[in-house]
């Protein structure tokens, strides 16, 4: 006599989402620990917001040397590149784990039209960049009065 086995789909699911996790986890979060090469470090997070009179664009950038940091404004697109680099070594470290970023880095975004790029102002501090950017008059915001209508179409002030 056959024994009748009820279908359930839920647990298949499950384990083919616990296989894709396995899958992912093992070719990207442990394969990290293969080499004790810093790793690459290419683009700084950045945090870019505005008021009402500038746009303040601020870049992450921890070990730089604010010499070691070129802005480029060109057109709508600005531009922050650098390096850092590595520090000499010595023959008495053995290092056990090395995760510290070195080499060159870049990042260019577009910016809004009308601002001012010729008076741009960075400040370098904590190891992040700041760069202001005022606004062109044309961006800032202009309030405009409302004017109250009287029932014979003449306005009042």
């Amino acid at each position: 006599m056959s024994k009748l086995v009820h279908w359930q789909p839920m647990s298949e699911m499950l384990s083919l989402r616990d296989a894709m996790n396995r899958l992912f986890e093992d070719s990207w979060v442990s394969n990290r620990e293969w080499s004790n090469v810093p790793v690459a470090w290419t683009e700084p997070s950045l945090d870019v917001y505005e008021t009402t009179d500038t746009l303040v664009v601020k870049a992450a950038i921890p070990g730089v040397k604010p010499e070691d940091v070129e802005i480029t404004v060109k057109g709508n697109y600005l531009a922050i590149s650098g390096e850092t680099k590595e520090e000499t070594e010595s023959q008495d470290k053995n290092y056990l784990r090395r995760e510290s970023r070195v080499g060159t880095f870049s990042r260019m975004i577009e910016l809004p039209n009308e601002l001012q790029s010729d008076k741009a102002d960075a400040k370098f501090e904590n190891g992040v960049l700041t760069i202001t950017f005022p606004k062109a008059e044309q961006l800032k915001p202009k309030k405009i009065q409302v004017k109250a209508v009287e029932s014979n179409g003449q306005s009042r002030n």
